[in-house]
């Protein structure tokens, strides 16, 4: 049921939230060249990031409401074929290693997985609907070949969440705990870093993620805690931390966004961080689509954002185009119903 007034306040919802996101991307480009400006810092990472998820958010929003369905099942396509022929994967390679691009990989097919079970969301043949889902799980298949464990993990949990989805009455439920879920993981990932658990789990933990992640990690908290303010500025990580110096090849990342972003733009670069995520959540829950297809989609991205807080995926430009597209299509408004055209019985 709709009210008389119902179209004009669902528009001013999604401008909104279109206002919201043009803030928070034009905030985070704004922050980088400032601390860029004052350490002497390169934000052309940061800066390529930003556009990216602008330019794909972009696309989906246009995409979703032309092609509902055909857009995102070939993103889920085109995400998959990306994350299978990533030049890690090559024989002899540490696939299974937490570091390099495993995490973009594992964040890829999270995406490719949620891509799909929008398609299936947003299709109406209960044989596509099938067939789209089928592709999610082979997905997930997919990860456990290329011996991606979290990649595995988060599109398992990507189709297990979009099945749920559809008991799922209140939105804002639904997104209310997905923001915990990241925020219980961001916790933990930084109560490892500060030697705050219990032995035996921090051991554990330790295990999983590797020593020398953990590492990098320190060096980030006491870049941080150095620079609070401004950071040391963007891309200067690898100069400053002798655990990056030492790695071999060096990548210069501290393999965690919250924790890169503290350390290279400070506390209010972690803001605007969580910024941006908390900006998605609530562009899905202004979302004009069905609360299955937005749930989907806010649980891909949520996998993602876990991802990246014990990895680098968000340094990769198809990651976090991916990322936008999706969101884009989740809150793409629906098209509208071919009219119908009257028969006469004369």
């Amino acid at each position: 049921m709709t009210s008389a007034t119902g179209p004009a306040s669902a528009h001013d919802r999604r401008s909104a939230s279109d206002a919201t996101g043009v803030l928070v991307l034009a905030a985070c480009a704004a922050w980088s060249l400032i601390t860029a400006a004052v350490h002497g810092g390169r934000p052309e990472g940061v800066l390529l990031a930003v556009l990216a998820v602008a330019a794909g958010y972009a696309v989906g929003r246009i995409c979703g409401e032309l092609l509902p369905v055909a857009v995102p099942g070939a993103g889920a396509f085109a995400g998959l074929g990306l994350a299978v022929a990533a030049p890690h994967m090559n024989p002899g390679s540490q696939v299974t290693s937490p570091l390099g691009q495993t995490g973009a990989t594992a964040a890829l097919l999270a995406l490719s997985a949620g891509a799909a079970c929008c398609a299936a969301w947003a299709a109406r043949p209960p044989g596509l609907r099938l067939a789209l889902r089928l592709l999610a799980a082979g997905i997930a298949v997919t990860a456990a070949v290329l011996g991606s464990t979290s990649g595995f993990v988060a599109c398992l949990g990507v189709l297990l969440c979009s099945l749920a989805a559809d008991r799922m009455r209140r939105r804002a439920v639904g997104l209310g705990g997905l923001a915990l879920a990241v925020a219980l993981v961001t916790g933990a990932t930084w109560a490892t870093a500060e030697n705050a658990l219990p032995d035996g789990l921090a051991s554990s933990l330790e295990g999983q993620l590797t020593p020398h992640r953990v590492l990098l990690w320190h060096d980030a908290l006491d870049m941080a805690a150095r620079e609070p303010g401004l950071g040391v500025g963007p891309g200067r990580f690898a100069e400053l931390s002798p655990t990056a110096t030492q790695s071999l090849p060096p990548d210069g990342k501290p393999h965690s966004a919250p924790f890169q972003q503290a350390a290279e733009q400070g506390i209010l670069g972690v803001v605007l961080l969580a910024a941006v995520f908390g900006w998605v959540l609530y562009a899905l829950w202004r979302s004009p689509r069905p609360t299955p297809l937005v749930l989907t989609a806010g649980a891909a991205l949520t996998a993602l954002a876990a991802i990246a807080s014990v990895g680098n995926a968000l340094s990769f430009t198809t990651v976090t185009a991916g990322a936008g597209l999706l969101a884009g299509l989740a809150t793409a408004r629906p098209a509208p119903p071919a009219p119908t055209v009257p028969t006469s019985t004369g």
